[in-house]
């Protein structure tokens, strides 16, 4: 295989591999080692714990032959470069290589690349170092941690509750999170408030505006009509002066560049990317993408960081960019950095573009839908983080009618600045109302036109979405930027929590679990106190605590805990209560009840087993089918597919991959569709008989989907599997280059 004159060098996966081979030459052989080759059998705890928590690591099952190629390699190369990533768990795979392949210390050396590109690989190579035993004592103690929590806690799971379920040190906390975030939700009380608007006309000169209730001298809430109706009786008919206008300039900071949290969250409000599969895709531009005219190339630095900190080198090349692009009133004059955050390790810089100058639209044809998307978030983000502020004019007006004073806001954009590029998403989608100010000089006397009360309700917390739990993980020190996506992927796959329209909902399950939790187990699922040994293992990889030590401590307090629950819940079953539901079973007449099994959850009817009818969960649309004027359901085929279909089934046979809105068209009064995906979309009439008619290749779609009105529910999975996935993977061998394309500059 290797040759005695090569270098080896052992990467994590196949296509970094195949990057930094590009980059290294014919003197090194690089390796693709494919993530862990040991670790603790899955079978048993595999952690002595009366031999003072002894790990009992062993070759992973199915790579027997992976390991004897890398063995060959190894034996033969006359240095051997452990190249995994650049984290705790990167540095723990290195020594578990280390390990498994007998490596001699004179003959290993350790390299970490915060970026895939030719000059960092080339210096990395050229700078190794020795594996860093804190790191790896640091994961060594959070896997065994996690491995005594798991393997103990959940055999009592299946006792008292159910077999197969799981409890985790961190997974468990954030269920709890979403799960007290619904009882703040059920016992909040609503307080009613009103408001007042008031359309002020000018008297004595064109001009009118709109302008909400204030106060009298101070602010001041209205808490009920009377009150309300009380202002609006002093008001009525008089006139309005001017009290006060206030003009000016606010000026609006870019947000920080992307770390793991940040860019979960982000991805999840602009690109309904779950925290899961925007690291995935994260993983991919980070370790390599064919690039036309460039060949394979790291587009982005390491993805999981917490650290805030850009290099110099990426700061001027940032700078020159702007003032090449945008001009030189777009760039501050100096470079913006970022305060680091608390706690954070700041071991990598924050996520950024590798080269800024691989503009995202240059790219588009070589990248897949996601690839482009995701990266063009992280490019636009890295460069307005470097550009000069937003400039806008502000003015306020106060009016005042028989001492009620009513408030006007209007906000108008002088300067775009960063906003040019990029503009930070919401979580919170509500918006301060504004309204077009006239040009008034104060002297004005203005009548209130028109006047309109509205009654509101104070709202409860949101529940939270994937982006706003990874947030509150991250601000409680709960979790680490590794683990965040897998956190919150892992308690909607255990069925602890359930999304619906992107807000994540507790299952009765999940209630459960986490009461047992608190009642037996209350330090293990405190927050501060998950936060807490965060912290611990944090000093552990700086080197202040040995590793064990924070087991000792751990296991302590925990095994109490253990001996306690399961004295306490002797003899006792713990019952999950049922989720009923609206639908009738139609063979008994009883509210049928959502559960479980291998497939997934599903309607079951309570009368088991005197009654065994199931059927499969469906969600009710808006509108009406077209062909036959039934529901229409929103159903999924066996491989994941999302149509709509009439709830007639084959009798009808009407199906979809449009969605149904609740709008009828003006024309021939049948259900308007829109095209599906994210965003708003302008809905259309599917009727063919219909003026406003709009053919298949003309709602917005890159390939011409299936007609909606000839197909049938039981060809939808073979439709389903013939059409493209958003997702698919761009074929390379197909792709046709541009002739005379100009060479990009490079860095």
């Amino acid at each position: 295989m290797a040759k005695a004159t090569k270098n080896l060098v052992i990467v994590e996966s196949p296509s970094k591999a195949k990057t930094i081979g590009k980059y290294l030459g014919s003197a090194y052989q690089v390796e693709a080692c494919m993530g862990h080759l040991r670790d603790l059998p899955k079978s048993t705890m595999s952690v002595d714990i009366e031999n003072d928590f002894t790990p009992q690591y062993s070759p992973m099952k199915g790579k027997e032959a992976l390991i004897a190629e890398l063995q060959k390699a190894s034996k033969s190369a006359a240095c051997v470069y452990l190249a995994t990533d650049p984290d705790r768990e990167g540095e723990a795979i290195s020594w578990h290589l280390k390990q498994l392949l007998s490596l001699p210390d004179e003959k290993t050396k350790r390299v970490t690349f915060n970026e895939i590109t030719k000059n960092v690989v080339t210096r990395s190579i050229n700078e190794p170092r020795d594996i860093d035993q804190s790191l790896v004592d640091a994961q060594q103690a959070r896997r065994i941690l996690d491995r005594i929590v798991g393997y103990q806690l959940s055999p009592l799971l299946w006792k008292k509750i159910r077999r197969g379920l799981s409890a985790g040190r961190v997974q468990s906390v954030a269920t709890r999170l979403v799960v007290e975030r619904e009882q703040e939700i059920e016992a909040f009380v609503p307080v009613e408030y009103w408001t007042i608007d008031a359309l002020l006309q000018c008297i004595d000169k064109p001009g009118s505006f709109t302008a909400r209730y204030f106060g009298d001298g101070a602010k001041r809430e209205l808490h009920s009509e009377q009150e309300t109706d009380a202002i609006l009786a002093d008001i009525q008919g008089k006139a309005f002066t001017i009290r006060d206008i206030k003009r000016t300039q606010k000026r609006r900071s870019p947000t920080p560049p992307f770390i793991t949290s940040t860019l979960q969250q982000e991805a999840s409000r602009k690109l309904n990317m779950t925290p899961r599969r925007a690291m995935s895709i994260a993983q991919q531009l980070y370790e390599g993408v064919d690039i036309t005219g460039e060949g394979t190339v790291g587009l982005i630095t390491y993805m999981r960081t917490d650290s805030l900190r850009l290099s110099e080198e990426a700061t001027s090349a940032a700078r020159d960019f702007i003032v090449s692009r945008y001009g030189a009133k777009y760039h501050p004059g100096t470079v913006r950095q970022f305060r680091k955050k608390s706690g954070a390790q700041d071991a990598h810089e924050a996520i950024r573009p590798s080269n800024v100058r691989l503009d995202p639209e240059e790219i588009k044809g070589d990248l897949t839908r996601e690839q482009y998307r995701l990266y063009k978030l992280i490019w636009s983000r890295f460069v307005a983080c470097q550009m000069a502020d937003a400039l806008y004019d502000a003015v306020q007006i106060d009016s005042v009618c028989e001492g009620h004073i009513f408030r006007a806001n209007d906000q108008i954009m002088k300067f775009a600045g960063f906003t040019a590029v990029y503009e930070e998403g919401r979580d919170d989608e509500s918006v301060e109302a504004t309204s077009k100010l006239p040009d008034l000089d104060g002297s004005e006397r203005l009548l209130a036109d028109k006047t309109e009360k509205n009654q509101h309700f104070t709202q409860p917390p949101a529940r939270y979405t994937e982006a706003t739990l990874v947030k509150a993980m991250e601000e409680r020190g709960v979790g680490r930027p590794s683990t965040y996506a897998a956190i919150v992927a892992t308690i909607q796959d255990r069925e602890y929590v359930l999304k619906k329209d992107k807000r994540l909902y507790p299952t009765p399950l999940g209630n459960v679990v986490t009461d047992l939790m608190v009642q037996h187990f209350n330090d293990v699922i405190d927050v501060e106190f998950t936060a807490n040994m965060e912290g611990k293992l944090d000093d552990v990889e700086a080197g202040k605590t040995p590793w064990k030590n924070v087991l000792r401590d751990f296991y302590k307090g925990f095994h109490e805990e253990m001996l306690a629950a399961e004295e306490a819940l002797d003899g006792v079953r713990i019952k999950v209560p049922a989720e009923v539901t609206d639908e009738i079973c139609e063979l008994c007449g009883r509210q049928m009840v959502i559960k479980s099994g291998r497939f997934g959850r599903f309607l079951a009817c309570p009368g088991f087993p005197d009654c065994k009818n199931t059927k499969p969960i469906v969600e009710k649309m808006p509108g009406r089918c077209p062909k036959c004027a039934a529901n229409i359901l929103k159903r999924k085929s066996k491989k994941g597919y999302v149509y709509y279909a009439c709830e007639r089934g084959a009798e009808c046979g009407f199906m979809t991959w449009d969605v149904p809105t609740a709008n009828d068209c003006p024309a021939c009064g049948q259900t308007l569709f829109k095209k599906s995906g994210k965003g708003q979309m302008k809905p259309f009439c599917i009727n063919e008989k219909c003026p406003q008619f709009l053919p298949e290749d003309k709602r917005g779609y890159k390939r011409k989907m299936p007609a909606a009105t000839t197909q049938t529910v039981e060809n939808a999975e073979e439709i389903a599997q013939a059409t493209p996935k958003k997702s698919a993977p761009k074929k390379a061998a197909t792709k046709k280059k541009p002739a005379a394309k100009k060479p990009r500059a490079k860095k």
